[in-house]
């Protein structure tokens, strides 16, 4: 029985939808973190030119307003103009950070649109839980990983910093553009090199989530019975089900035998009634059928409703076997089944 409760059966689709749909799915931040950082990464260097050159005509704005007054009016357009300038240098950045953050996590596990981890949870604000999980495993390994990180990031930056210490005398030799490219190619260097790390690291916390999400779902083998009761149906219920639709079927069944023209029998064992309709169908109809008790209450509400029972088993067992209730007759049975009804006919003509 313990067995049954240790979870150590690994999470079915269905589980893992209903987590989905509550906002719980696998993502890794430090994945994020790295598709933002590259992206913005790749449209600092591209847009470096650019950003150069409007800081260069806002640099000359405010050159020019050397040895002007400053009134309240040329204030206002001092901030405007600062403003504006800044503002179109950052919007292409901020929008690429936007971009990578939604590509960051649909890439991960698609678009989901759920309001689920909005709704407030109190168990959030206990203390004592809080405290669990300041302490827990996963706020250990989290914390391992972010100083581990952050300890790698800082040597290589250090060593490349190093590096370059030897090229700096030379700049003092070298006019302000050519030491802003210097900046500028050393600066990529060491961006693409931190890029490198946090991409490791990004990987390894992507394969770690996935499993410690995977884990946090495994469900136990009682859970999956379950499960599998509520998916597919409790047997005993389907069961009970099964038996009221024969209950509720025979029910109507035994309705249309007072309609029937004549039911046909094998003495003892099998009852089919049949009913014809000229007007409406083309050939006639089996409205009701049974064995053995069910074929004693077919006859036995027949003999009620005056309708008339013939004898003949050989077309009774082969109407009961061939043709299911409510189902016209084949043709290889037309010439028996018209010989039966004429024969009642007849015999309602002569009474």
């Amino acid at each position: 029985m313990a067995d049954d409760l240790e979870k150590t059966e690994e999470p079915t689709p269905k589980k893992i939808e209903e987590a989905r749909k509550d906002g719980n799915v696998p993502k890794s931040m430090e994945l994020v973190g790295f598709i933002i950082l590259l992206l913005a990464s790749i449209i600092i260097i591209f847009y470096l030119k650019i950003v150069v050159g409007r800081m260069e005509e806002y640099f000359e704005y405010i050159f020019s307003l050397i040895g002007k007054e400053i009134t309240v009016e040329r204030f206002f357009n001092i901030v405007i103009k600062t403003s504006e300038y800044f503002f179109i240098i950052l919007l292409p950045v901020m929008f690429v950070i936007v971009l990578a953050a939604i590509i960051g996590n649909v890439a991960q596990f698609g678009f989901l649109f759920t309001t689920k981890p909005l709704i407030p949870k109190f168990d959030k604000i206990n203390p004592i839980k809080g405290i669990k999980r300041l302490f827990s495993a996963k706020t250990f390994v989290e914390g391992l990983k972010t100083t581990l990180k952050v300890f790698i990031a800082f040597l290589v930056g250090f060593w490349l910093f190093l590096s370059f210490l030897y090229q700096i005398p030379r700049l003092e030799l070298m006019v302000i553009f050519e030491q802003l490219k210097w900046f500028d190619n050393k600066a990529a260097v060491i961006i693409f090199s931190m890029l490198g790390v946090f991409f490791v690291f990004a990987v390894i916390d992507l394969i770690y989530q996935r499993y410690s999400y995977k884990k946090s779902l495994r469900m136990s083998k009682q859970e999956i019975k379950d499960e599998f009761k509520q998916t597919e149906g409790n047997p005993e219920v389907k069961a009970k089900i099964r038996q009221l639709q024969r209950e509720m079927a025979k029910k109507r069944m035994m309705a249309e035998v007072p309609k029937a023209d004549v039911v046909i029998t094998n003495p003892t064992h099998y009852a089919v009634a049949i009913r014809y309709d000229k007007e409406k169908e083309d050939a006639p109809r089996v409205v009701a059928k049974g064995v053995d008790n069910l074929a004693l209450k077919i006859k036995e509400i027949a003999r009620e409703a005056g309708v008339m029972i013939v004898e003949n088993p050989p077309l009774a067992r082969e109407l009961y076997k061939s043709v299911d209730v409510d189902e016209i007759i084949p043709p290889k049975l037309y010439k028996a089944v018209a010989e039966v009804l004429a024969y009642v006919y007849k015999a309602k003509r002569m009474f």
